[in-house]
């Protein structure tokens, strides 16, 4: 009997089930292996993915829709990943055509590194802006912004979704509800009694990834991760958008180096939705 050939191998949904062959897939590409990071989006988003047919994934990426159920506004592509034995053999060509296929007319955004956005480019998306990741210990300098910040309560969702959504531009409910699960630390800022931004750290390998941060101005910004980086002795990870020129000068006085740089793209619209000035960091870059 012959082989079967991953090039005719259907690309199907994943679920839970796939966890270890996604980090195994992230691995064999140099990644971390971010068992936590893939649980989050295979059920907060969708996963699509190729069998390999000597076993494991051919290729992944997950998708994470935002908006009213069955009528998404937004989708955000990431994690997009072809094994390296299947590399450059137009495994992940398919595998986009086929996602953007699915989603239709639903307006789309992804970060891209400088190894994928040709790819990204090939498939209509346009570059719109940028983000920068930085990593380190964040190490207090001078003195602390004087707003507020307390650990967020339950009581806090209603409001904290709904700031959400008026900043992003679109309903994050399965993601923003998630939140209390998947974080470590979900935080915070006040002002006369009145919740003014929110900012979350999770763990992700060695490090605490800050994301979402929302905040009404960079001092609210800069006193929700400075509250997030007194409370573990992790090295902190996040990925700002390069607009932030302020916060991303002060993080990089506090010990935070910029690692790798990130294309935002997106396909069918010419630029994100909601209010960038509030909107600092994602949640991750393969969330949107």
């Amino acid at each position: 009997m012959p082989t079967p050939s991953s090039a005719s191998a259907p690309i199907r949904r994943l679920t839970l089930r796939d966890l270890t062959a996604c980090a195994d897939l992230s691995e064999d590409r140099g990644w971390p292996r971010e068992e936590h990071k893939w649980g989050f989006l295979l059920t907060a988003g969708t996963g699509y993915g190729i069998d390999d047919p000597g076993g494991g994934l051919v290729a992944a990426c997950t998708v994470t829709e935002y908006g009213p159920h069955g009528r998404p506004s937004l989708a955000a592509i990431g994690m997009v990943l072809v094994a390296e034995h299947h590399a450059r053999q137009g495994v992940g060509r398919r595998l986009m055509r086929h996602v953007v296929s699915e989603l239709g007319t639903t307006p789309l955004t992804l970060h891209a590194t400088p190894y994928g956005r040709p790819l990204y480019e090939e498939l209509g998306f346009k570059v719109t802006g940028r983000a920068e990741m930085v990593r380190g210990r964040f190490t207090p300098v001078g003195p602390e912004p004087a707003i507020a910040t307390r650990a967020a309560t339950a009581e806090d969702l209603t409001t904290i979704l709904r700031l959400d959504e008026e900043v992003f531009g679109a309903d994050r409910t399965p993601i923003v509800t998630r939140l209390p699960a998947f974080a470590d630390q979900l935080r915070v800022a006040e002002e006369d009694g009145r919740i003014i931004g929110y900012a979350a750290a999770w763990p992700n390998m060695d490090t605490h990834v800050v994301g979402p941060l929302i905040a009404r101005d960079t001092e609210t910004a800069k006193a929700l991760i400075g509250s997030l980086a007194a409370r573990t002795d992790r090295p902190l990870r996040t990925d700002i958008d390069v607009r932030h020129e302020e916060l991303l000068a002060w993080v990089r006085e506090r010990g935070l180096a910029v690692v790798a740089p990130n294309a935002v793209m997106t396909y069918g619209i010419t630029e994100l939705p909601g209010d960038w000035s509030r909107r600092f960091a994602p949640l991750t870059v393969a969330a949107g």
